[in-house]
């Protein structure tokens, strides 16, 4: 098996191989022309994130600078917003819903090194995939870790470490993040009545 097979395959494999590091230039040389493009200049930025993702639903906004690994790993559903320095290190899948707000500086970290200082210093990672329901608000500077699930309707707090499985509806918030609540419906506002 390939490096890139066993890192699709959630295995430990060499991250230093070389089909791997051109993979992440080519995606690199893209997110470098994607953040000197002007936001006024929709269509091109839109093209470029076309190019980059495995899939992308309509109304897509990704604020400058926008980083990630490889951008063939990223799925994003209808009405994604990423705002800036958003960075997917995508050596496994991350998983986006429909209708995800992501606040800045948020990073979404798949690669897991290993622990053993000379397997570390040789390259070795494994990678586990990253899923976000529909319906989710990540505050600014949440760090979501391999192999989390967020599920739907859940509110992220700002600053928010997140290592384990969150539950639908859950308000979360912390450094390892927790569920403070379950989010009802008493937290409606009513403003929708009005309008």
């Amino acid at each position: 098996m390939t490096n890139k097979e066993k890192m699709l395959n959630g295995e430990y494999y060499i991250s230093w191989d070389q089909q791997l590091t051109d993979e992440r230039e080519a995606a690199k040389d893209r997110l470098f022309e994607f953040n000197a493009i002007r936001p006024s200049l929709r269509a091109e930025r839109e093209a470029i994130i076309h190019k980059l993702f495995s899939k992308v639903g309509k109304n897509c906004w990704i604020e400058s600078p926008f980083n990630c690994d490889y951008g063939y790993n990223i799925e994003v559903g209808d009405n994604f917003y990423a705002n800036s320095n958003c960075c997917i290190l995508d050596c496994g899948r991350v998983v986006f819903g429909n209708n995800v707000w992501i606040g800045p500086n948020v990073g979404f970290y798949t690669p897991e090194h290993a622990f053993d200082n000379e397997e570390r210093s040789a390259g070795y990672e494994q990678s586990l995939p990253i899923q976000v329901g529909d319906n989710v608000w990540i505050g600014g500077g949440v760090s979501i870790l391999s192999g989390v699930t967020i599920g739907s309707n859940c509110i992220i707090g700002a600053g928010s470490v997140v290592t384990k499985n969150i539950p639908d509806n859950s308000l979360v918030v912390g450094n390892p993040a927790r569920v403070l609540r379950q989010i009802t419906e008493q937290d409606k506002i009513g403003l929708l009545k009005n309008a």
